[in-house]
């Protein structure tokens, strides 16, 4: 600066407007530090993480009741029972990720494919009940008689989530070395599937008969065994694979350079498999480097 003055004090202003390019003096301008980092560009990294599930077992053996009772009065009564529980599961997994940033300003925009293997995510469930149903819809006993159904139904599932991968949109907000950014999109899951059903009934005729004996008249009341039935039914399927939609919420730090740091909460939800119902929670922590 002493030296800018010291030159410039040396000649007239029109003199100064003729001067020839110092480098000197081009070279003391420096541009201001962009407020935003950078997070234009291809990206790739790997991830460690806790994922929590629930694995809902309550309707799996309604379809094949409802198949193996399919000509049978006691269809609609017996597929609509919730047989088996809903299971809490738990499971460490690990993974990869690779994705493409666009940045305008502080807006970051985005889109990602990430795969997350899980290490023990699986529950299974059995359980059994009995009811009578009197007369279900369809029946047509005689007048003055009563079919009852002693029905039992027992079943049993069993469920594994192997992997999952997600295809994302991301958007996010630069504010300097960090990236808080949301997103949402399609999930993909692998599973082992099975489930069994098996319902059987005794069927009995409960009717009222008078009998006159010269002065005395007698109610005996009937109950009539008229037979039973049975069926059974097993489904199984080792990788099984089920379409959900994701979405959640991440925080990146840029370390140095193009190396960064991840921590994110992902919640996937899939679409009934076998009638049974998963979904996640997931917390990872990974990190990245953007080229």
């Amino acid at each position: 600066m002493v030296l800018a003055a010291m030159m410039i004090g040396t000649v007239t202003g029109a003199q100064a407007a003729d001067l020839p390019d110092f480098p000197i003096l081009r070279g003391s301008y420096v541009d201001a530090p962009s407020r935003s980092g950078n997070w234009e560009g291809w990206y790739v990294g790997g991830q460690i993480g806790y994922t929590s599930g629930d694995i809902d077992f309550s309707h799996a053996p309604s379809a094949m009741t409802s198949f193996m009772l399919r000509e049978s009065v006691l269809a609609d009564p017996v597929s609509g029972w919730g047989l088996l529980p809903k299971n809490h599961a738990q499971s460490n997994g690990f993974g990869a990720f690779v994705g493409r940033n666009w940045q305008w300003d502080d807006v970051v925009l985005g889109v990602e494919a990430n795969y997350n293997y899980l290490n023990g995510l699986e529950s299974s469930a059995g359980d059994s009940m009995t009811r009578q149903i009197v007369n279900p819809k369809g029946e047509t006993p005689p007048s003055g008689h009563t079919y009852t159904y002693n029905t039992t139904l027992s079943g049993s599932a069993a469920l594994q989530v192997k992997d999952v991968t997600t295809f994302r949109g991301r958007a996010g907000w630069a504010a300097g070395n960090f990236l808080p950014y949301m997103f949402g999109g399609v999930a993909v899951g692998r599973m082992s599937v099975s489930r069994s059903a098996t319902v059987s009934f005794d069927k009995y005729d409960a009717w009222a008969e008078t009998q006159t004996v010269g002065n005395n008249t007698v109610t005996i009341q009937h109950n009539d065994y008229l037979g039973s039935g049975s069926a059974a039914q097993t489904e199984q399927r080792v990788n099984n694979y089920a379409v959900g939609w994701t979405a959640g919420l991440g925080l990146e730090y840029c370390v140095v350079g193009g190396l960064f740091l991840r921590g994110e909460w992902e919640y996937v939800r899939f679409a009934a498999v076998k009638n049974i119902t998963v979904d996640m929670n997931s917390f990872r922590v990974g990190a990245g480097y953007k080229f």
